[in-house]
């Protein structure tokens, strides 16, 4: 079956070829892709033993590895759905997701924090069966592979519209949702991947956390379903992957601006050859142009900029590499098979070149909608079936395509996106509280930072070490504020709403 079962498929052209370098092993773990295939239809097997089938759903919280290639496999050749969980999110916050999604069993490793958020679930009631990757006194994730057997296992009725993976994401509104990414949606990416030069030949280094669209479908799957190569590592470490590019012969690497930035202050920066890259591609933010120039002087390393999303793509824009420079701060031009526009806010009629307004987005590589949240799903879209991004973009004269601001609340702090709604939800819990605003502020190691604004209730006394200590104790530490300021009223509307481009104002006013 070609939907789905993509390593049986791509067993019949490259068996033998390498599919998989797992450099979070030591030694390093290579796999071809008929081993991967094995194993995949070995985990499949037993998941089918023990009630796993068609629409149910599998979780994973743990460090990157191959294993998340294992379960996202397994649960194709089931019809089942994969469902990887961000392992910096506070427990209360993983528990949250896991009744969302109601997975039937939970792979997990028992590194920290991992440890920590499963003594937490272990406490709770109703949840799914918890599996570890590695434990010596019980069964584990190990012997899932080693004990079924290794004949085919595939689900002849799956269709290309049916769910592969949930992952989860604000949307542009808040409060995380799962977007539905269908087999028909990680196909077509492939496409627009293969048509925008990620081919079939290339060997990528993902750093990109498996949990992340980036980290599955991105690169690595249009890569494995095309035949090529992946090199996973578990974390990254300049060092590393400094070595990884050179030894592996990596053709393809991406990450954000700052990834690229500790990768020249490595203490093998010069000495590494760098020359198999085709190209690197920079994503999350704009590529300082110095840096560009930096990497193609000293190592004739040329980039591309690219822009996704969960629910669309996640290969939706890129900036051909000769563009890099010339159109500093562009995305590119949409990829071949996605339909881009610039809407008026009011009327959602298409704008001219050079006019800001909504970038909304339409094509085959969207998600299907959001897992039980019909109402959201219906939100996403327009009458001529256009995504609403959130993003605030405009278009040039020759097409290129930028992005001004975000048309929500949504910033983006180490490549994470944080929902200052989700923040201001678990800072009106404090009994101190009466009022309260975050936004996002521009910082030179993060890329933006929240700082968030509170208005104490009457006679209440509050710090700011306080408020910031209640949120370490509810949020993972990349969505706390790195400041709160205390304020006795903060701007409104003449409707009460907080004008949080009043407060924005503010801030860069006083630098």
């Amino acid at each position: 079956m070609y939907i789905g079962d993509y390593l049986a498929r791509r067993c019949v052209y490259t068996p033998a070829k390498i599919a998989i370098v797992d450099a979070a092993t030591e030694p390093v773990t290579r796999l071809t892709y008929r081993e991967l295939n094995q194993r995949a239809n070995r985990l499949a097997a037993w998941l089918r033993a023990v009630g796993v089938d068609r629409g149910d759903r599998l979780a994973m919280l743990a460090h990157d590895g191959i294993h998340f290639y294992d379960a996202f496999f397994a649960c194709g050749k089931l019809g089942a759905i994969f469902v990887p969980l961000n392992w910096r999110l506070h427990p209360r916050e993983i528990e949250s997701q896991i009744r969302q999604t109601s997975p039937k069993i939970l792979f997990h490793s028992w590194e920290e924090p991992m440890k920590t958020a499963v003594a937490s679930l272990q406490t709770s009631s109703g949840l799914p069966r918890l599996l570890p990757l590695v434990d010596e006194a019980t069964f584990d994730f190990r012997q899932a592979l080693e004990t079924a057997a290794p004949a085919p296992v595939t689900c002849e009725s799956l269709t290309a519209s049916d769910t592969a993976c949930l992952l989860f994401t604000g949307g542009t509104t808040g409060l995380p949702k799962a977007a539905q990414m269908s087999h028909g949606q990680i196909v077509w990416n492939m496409i627009d991947s293969m048509l925008g030069d990620v081919l079939g030949t290339d060997t990528f280094l993902n750093l990109f956390p498996l949990f992340h669209t980036g980290g599955l479908f991105a690169f690595s799957m249009p890569i494995l379903i095309q035949g090529g190569t992946v090199i996973q590592t578990k974390k990254f470490d300049p060092l590393q992957v400094l070595n990884l590019i050179e030894s592996e012969r990596v053709t393809i690497f991406g990450g954000v601006p700052t990834i690229f930035q500790m990768l020249t202050a490595a203490p093998n920066w010069a000495k590494t050859d760098l020359s198999s890259l085709r190209y690197c591609m920079s994503g999350g933010a704009p590529m300082p142009v110095p840096l560009i120039q930096q990497y193609q002087k000293e190592k004739g390393v040329v980039f591309r900029q690219g822009f996704g999303m969960t629910e669309f793509g996640p290969g939706v824009f890129s900036l051909a590499s000769e563009d890099a420079e010339r159109k500093a701060g562009s995305i590119g031009k949409p990829n071949f098979f996605v339909d881009a526009r610039v809407v008026d806010l009011g009327t959602n009629k298409p704008l001219p070149p050079g006019e800001a307004g909504e970038l909304v987005l339409r094509g085959p590589a969207a998600m299907t909608g959001y897992f039980g949240n019909p109402e959201a799903s219906r939100a996403a879209f327009d009458a001529e079936n256009y995504l609403h991004t959130g993003d605030l973009a405009y278009v040039d004269e020759e097409g290129y395509f930028f992005i001004v601001d975000r048309l929500k609340e949504m910033f983006i702090s180490g490549g994470e996106n944080v929902y200052p709604a989700e923040i201001e939800a678990v800072l009106y819990k404090h009994p101190a509280v009466a009022m309260c605003a975050v936004i996002g502020m521009k910082d030179e190691k993060w890329g933006e930072v929240g700082r968030a604004f509170v208005v104490p209730k009457e006679g209440e006394q509050v710090d700011e070490e306080m408020l910031l200590a209640f949120l370490r104790a509810n949020l993972a530490k990349y969505k706390v504020p790195k400041a709160i300021v205390i304020r006795d009223s903060l701007p409104l509307s003449g409707a009460g709403k907080i004008l949080k481009a009043e407060l924005r104002k503010e801030q860069r006013a006083e630098g």
